[in-house]
């Protein structure tokens, strides 16, 4: 039986959409974390359209 390695959008850790918690899930990372360097990089970085990226990934990103 294969694993499914696709990145889904948490259920469980979900604030707004779960993006954020489903990205740190899939990879073992902390969720706390991926949403704090997320945020850091949105508003750090001029060429990262950090809002636009994660609306994105909502849509895209299945549910678990």
């Amino acid at each position: 039986m294969a694993s499914d390695t696709r990145i889904h959008r948490s259920t469980d850790n979900a604030m707004i959409a779960g993006v954020c918690a489903g990205i740190a899930e899939h990879f073992g990372w902390s969720v706390t974390g991926t949403r704090v360097a997320y945020v850091l990089l949105s508003i750090l970085s001029a060429a990262f359209p950090g809002i636009l990226v994660y609306i994105i990934l909502w849509l895209v990103l299945p549910r678990r």
